[in-house]
Order: structure tokens, then sequence, then C-alpha cells
């Protein structure tokens, strides 16, 4: 199926009561907001529409960890009284699948772009002026702007990435499963190639420079990770700063900067993603940047002219939701709606790995900091007293952190499948809602999400299946 797109020759003059330039999650989803909301919308894209999440990040690597799950359930299913086992991993099947999937989202996403007659323009599109974005030459005008240009696989100044040395650009296209694996990176991206590469056969390391994998989870999170992995064979070294790398016909070499050093067939890139705004005539305009990112107001326009920005080019968590969230914001804005503005902290994180880690609202050291140590309470219930928890054979805990006396603020959760559960752990955190709100809901037995029923039973001092 073939978008709506604009030659060359049309383009000269042509004026739209939006101008979008980026078409991942939170480009858009703007789009198709603002179209719904009756406005006419053109959309600029390099590559194709759907960005990163689609066809470089959430997607495609959601596909792996679901076929890295088959993996260890296929070598664990004597442990249920089901013979199973592995034969190999075939990364040509592997790719196809998550091909197919990352097709099949792409065609319905084409379609649903145009059944509400968006006009897209294919070509790498660059700010010229307050109302203008010029594509290819051609001149594109908007009563307002929406930037979503996206970010990139960052690298580490002098780590030049080629041949054994990858982001997770290249990983995602490998058709081989390394025998060993560096992952230099700690993080959500580190950490599911991680999962990944374990449960299809390879040795893996993880190099952190921070204390802690998963660094920006409550550190609760952190270290009950930490003995997971650790449980899963997955080795990693903590709080020492990447040195240098050399590769050759044997692999990569990896040196720490206090002298520890690593062999393997590979080493994965994951130090996050950096902003894609240089050389879009951002800051010939006036926009303000602050080390490539957009600096915006609450509801995120720049301070010029009729220019928002929205996703991971704002400073912020770079997570696909999010930027579908802004999206539809500034839609709204635009089209004097008025929306409330999106706060960060109650924006669910998920790590898709084994096992996932899944939180939203600020950590017990945050809540501290905005309410005082005596003014925060916590609670853990730990997976074994659930029973779906315990049919899977999973492991973890349910960490709810509260304002005393007041709502809760923070829910942080460690097993797998519990990604599954923050969409009632965001109502709870954003709906402000107490202890006592949630203990009196009936969750449905047996399933996960009793868990969260019973950490707030116990929170609110009448615990059923737990110890207060």
């Amino acid at each position: 199926m073939k978008l709506r797109s604009l030659h060359v020759a049309e383009t000269t003059g042509t004026a739209f009561d939006i101008v979008v330039l980026g078409a991942g999650s939170g480009g858009y989803a703007a789009a198709l907001r603002a179209a719904q909301l009756g406005k006419n919308v053109a959309l600029v894209e390099a590559d194709k529409v759907g960005g990163t999440c689609l066809h470089k990040g959430c997607i495609p690597t959601k596909a792996l960890l679901h076929a890295a799950e088959l993996a260890d359930n296929a070598r664990e299913g004597a442990h249920y009284g089901v013979h199973t086992t592995l034969d190999h991993v075939d990364m040509a099947g592997v790719n196809q699948y998550k091909d197919s999937v990352i097709g099949g989202l792409y065609k319905g996403l084409q379609g649903l772009i145009k059944s509400r007659k968006i006009t897209v323009v294919e070509g790498y599109g660059k700010l010229t002026g307050p109302n203008t974005v010029e594509v290819d030459g051609q001149t594109l005008t908007g009563e307002h702007i929406v930037l979503g240009t996206g970010s990139y696989a960052r690298s580490l100044p002098g780590l030049e990435i080629g041949g054994r040395v990858m982001t997770s650009d290249q990983a995602l296209k490998l058709d081989w499963v390394p025998q060993s694996a560096i992952i230099l990176g700690g993080g959500v991206i580190g950490s599911e190639f991680a999962s990944v590469w374990k449960s299809f056969g390879a040795d893996v390391t993880i190099i952190e420079a921070l204390p802690h994998l998963v660094p920006n989870e409550d550190e609760a999170l952190s270290k009950a990770f930490e003995r997971a992995f650790r449980k899963r064979g997955i080795n990693f070294n903590l709080g020492v700063r990447f040195s240098g790398v050399t590769q050759d016909d044997n692999g990569v070499h990896v040196s720490l900067e206090d002298g520890k050093t690593f062999d393997a067939d590979v080493l994965l890139v994951a130090v996050g993603r950096g902003p894609s705004t240089s050389g879009l005539g951002f800051e010939e305009q006036g926009i303000t940047l602050d080390r490539g990112f957009v600096i915006t107001d609450e509801k995120l326009h720049t301070g010029v002219a009729n220019i928002w920005a929205v996703g991971d080019i704002v400073p912020g968590l770079q997570l696909a939701h999010r930027g579908f969230a802004q999206g539809i914001f500034v839609a709204e804005q635009i089209c004097g709606l008025n929306p409330a503005p999106i706060v960060e902290s109650g924006i669910p994180r998920v790590t898709y790995s084994e096992p996932e880690v899944a939180s939203v609202g600020v950590t017990e050291a945050r809540a501290k900091e905005l309410y005082g140590a005596d003014g925060v309470e916590t609670l853990e219930y730990n997976l074994a007293g659930n029973g779906k928890s315990k049919i899977l054979g999973t492991q973890g805990f349910v960490k709810l952190v509260r304002q005393k006396d007041g709502p809760v603020v923070g829910v942080h959760m460690i097993g797998a499948r519990v990604g599954e559960l923050i969409g009632e752990g965001q109502l709870i955190v954003n709906w402000e809602a107490y202890p006592e709100d949630v203990a009196a809901l009936v969750h449905a037995h047996p399933t996960q999400n009793e868990a969260l029923g019973e950490a707030h039973l116990a929170l609110a001092g009448k615990p059923l299946h737990a110890h207060n």
C-alpha cells in the first residue's frame, strides 16, 4: 500500500496547518491526532514512518526477547513435566519472524495515515524559517511546526563503530549468535540484549560505569535484578569506566580504567541514545539546544514562533510511549483543547528482559528528597506469595512507595511479565490513589495482578497473603 506522497514539483509553496518533521512515535501521533481534529497535516520523513521504535527499537527487540523466552522454555520444559529440548537457534528464522512483525505493523500504520488524509512527504527535511521546512530543495509552509526528529544510537568519544564493535542498529541485523559478547552499558538496551543473547546461548558480560545495572530504577530493583542476572550466569562489572577496545580476527579486546581486560566475539555499545538535531536548522532559527536536546516549556513549546518539539529530542525519558503521548498533547494544544501537561514521573518504564523490571512514579530515594526521610513509607510484597507467579516459576516483588498518610507515589516491580502490570500501576500513581483505595478493589485470581492488590492490602494495614 503506497502512502500519499508529494512529489518534488507538488511541494513548492504548499501550505499546511501543521508540518511535522519526523514520523517516529511522537511525530506520527501528532499528525494522526491533528488530522483527527480537522487539521491539514504534512508529515516529513526521510526513512520510514514509525521511526526507531517500529523499525530499529522497541518492536524488533521485543520480538527477539519473545524468541529468547521460547528458547528458555524449551530448555526448562522437563521442570514442568514437558520433556522438550532446544535443538538450535536459527537466526535466519528468528529474523524472518521479527521482520514479519515489523512489516505487519508498518503496513497497518501506512493504512492508518492514508485513511486520515495526511500528506506524507518523503525526503530529508530541514527547518528554514519560523514556519517553513525545506525538503529536497522544496518548501513546505505550516502555521505550526512540530519537531520530532528522534534519536540515534550513541557511542563514546574515540569509540568507533564497525566490524565487531556495534550498536543496537547492527545487533538487530545479526544473522548469527555470538558465542560471547561484551555489552557496554547496563541500562535498558544493554540489559535487554544481554537477556536475549544469554537465552540464545552466548556467554555475556556487561560493563557498567555506574554502581548498578538498570541504574535509573529504585535501588531495591537494581539489586534484585543483579541477583537474577547473576543466577542466570550473566556476568557484569560495575563501577569502573571503559578505557578502550581493539578488534582482530579472533574478536574484541576490551580494557577498563582499572586495568581489567575482557575478550569476546563482539562488543555491543549500549550507552544510550543521542538527539537527532544536528544540521537540521534548529539553532539557526533561534531554538535553544542543550547538548543537542531541544529545550521546551511544560507545554512542549520551543519559545520560537509556533514551533513545538516532541519525543527523544526533548530532555527526559527516551521512550516511544512518551513521544506518542507528547505528540497527542501537542496536537491538542495546537487545536485549543488545553490538555493537561504530561508529568514525567507518571510515565511507566519497563525493561523487557528476564526478569522484567517495571516502574512508575518516584523511587524511594527521590520520594525522601521530596517529602523528607520521615515523610515516606515503603512496602515490598514478595511474588512467592502470588499463585500465578509460583505457576510461572518466577521470583521478584512489588515495592510501593507512599507519601506518609498520603497517596502512593511509586510502584516498582521485578519478575517475569510484570511489565503487563504497569497499566494498573500508572493509574494508581497518576490518580494519586491511597493504599485503601486499591485494597478495596477486587483482583482476579489467580493472576500476577493480585500482587498489586496484596501489596496495597498490606500497606493499608490489612495484609492477607503477606506478613506485615
